[in-house]
């Protein structure tokens, strides 16, 4: 009986000895698989923006560059330049187009010049709440921008909301189009200085980063943006009069290098996407939040705030049309299209 009893506690210690020595090679050999299986290619993305530090796009982009260097465990490893830093807005594009940096964030306006399907974001008044912009931009209208951009070597990652553009000047209140006439603005594109000639005004265009210092030394009268901006550049400080007429949804795209991007691993693309998806909703919902706040911070500094009455915009968009088609008349069928697909 002993002996039996001996021969069962043997064979119970083994038995145990055996599953702890097997639970542990199962646990190496699942450690090993997650860092063979699940381990990202090593990589160092250079990403530069031109933004303010505290606008609600620049948030936007620094938790992308650190989602994705988190998630893949600091294997890919996004090196954000901003405010500027690296690249000024003006020579942003071609840098991102032959590889200077991988990728990089300007506003649409400034594609256009390259890419002119994006011209259509800047057309007045075609978008007339901040969820329409969003809609169009993840159907077929988004679509054939982003194929547009892909055409021309660059990849559209998201879709940055800035909010709405509006109108501010040091010389009198804005309350119809009219009062454009004999003003000087600053403009930031193609699009934006036609609409200000059919209003009257004389636009031009120059960087972000020059707009205070000429509002200041009065080489310009005024300038459009959105409140966002005005309010972290300061323009209550060297202007009066702000208008606010919605008249066009800004959108940043954040492109990377079509060629690198081709080269990167598909695991590190669905990574970026995933989390670029999540950002550019984030930044989508941040707008209007942003927009109302800081257009009351800019009155409650001086500035003398202007909301142009619903009724009263059937006259800023007449004015507006010769913008409209032109843009046609200079894309075609296509430009057509973009119109249709937003109307």
């Amino acid at each position: 009986m002993k002996k039996i009893w001996n021969l069962i506690m043997v064979l119970t210690i083994a038995t145990i000895l055996a599953a702890c020595g097997g639970g542990e090679n199962e646990e190496s050999t699942t450690t090993s698989g997650e860092a063979s299986g699940d381990s990202y290619e090593k990589a160092t993305i250079r990403l530069a923006y031109n933004l303010p530090a505290e606008h609600h796009i620049s948030k936007g982009i620094e938790e992308f560059a650190k989602q994705v260097t988190e998630r893949s465990g600091g294997q890919v490893e996004v090196v954000v330049y901003p405010s500027g830093q690296l690249l000024s807005d003006k020579d942003m594009n071609q840098s991102i187009l032959t590889g200077g940096v991988e990728i990089g964030l300007n506003s649409a306006t400034l594609w256009s010049s390259t890419v002119p399907e994006l011209g259509a974001l800047d057309l007045p008044y075609i978008f007339t709440d901040y969820n329409q912009a969003g809609e169009a931009l993840a159907g077929e209208f988004g679509d054939i921008l982003r194929q547009a951009m892909e055409a021309k070597g660059a990849k559209v990652l998201l879709f940055g909301d800035y909010g709405f553009s509006q109108f501010a000047n040091s010389v009198r209140p804005l309350k119809t189009p009219d009062d454009f006439k004999g003003l000087k603005f600053r403009s930031f594109g193609d699009i934006p200085s036609v609409l200000i000639e059919a209003y009257g005004g004389a636009p031009t265009f120059m960087g972000s980063g020059e707009v205070y210092t000429a509002l200041q030394r009065g080489t310009v009268d005024g300038a459009t943006s959105g409140t966002t901006a005005m309010l972290q550049r300061n323009y209550n400080e060297v202007t009066k009069y702000l208008t606010i007429n919605n008249y066009a949804s800004l959108q940043f795209p954040l492109v990377m290098n079509k060629a690198y991007w081709d080269k990167l691993p598909e695991k590190t693309q669905t990574l970026i996407e995933e989390v670029a998806s999540e950002q550019e909703q984030w930044i989508r919902e941040q707008a209007k939040i942003e927009d109302e706040r800081t257009a009351k911070e800019l009155e409650e500094k001086g500035m003398e705030v202007y909301v142009v009455p619903e009724e009263e915009l059937v006259e800023w968009k007449e004015k507006a049309q010769p913008v409209i088609d032109q843009f046609i008349e200079n894309n075609g069928e296509q430009g057509q299209k973009l119109l249709d697909l937003v109307q």
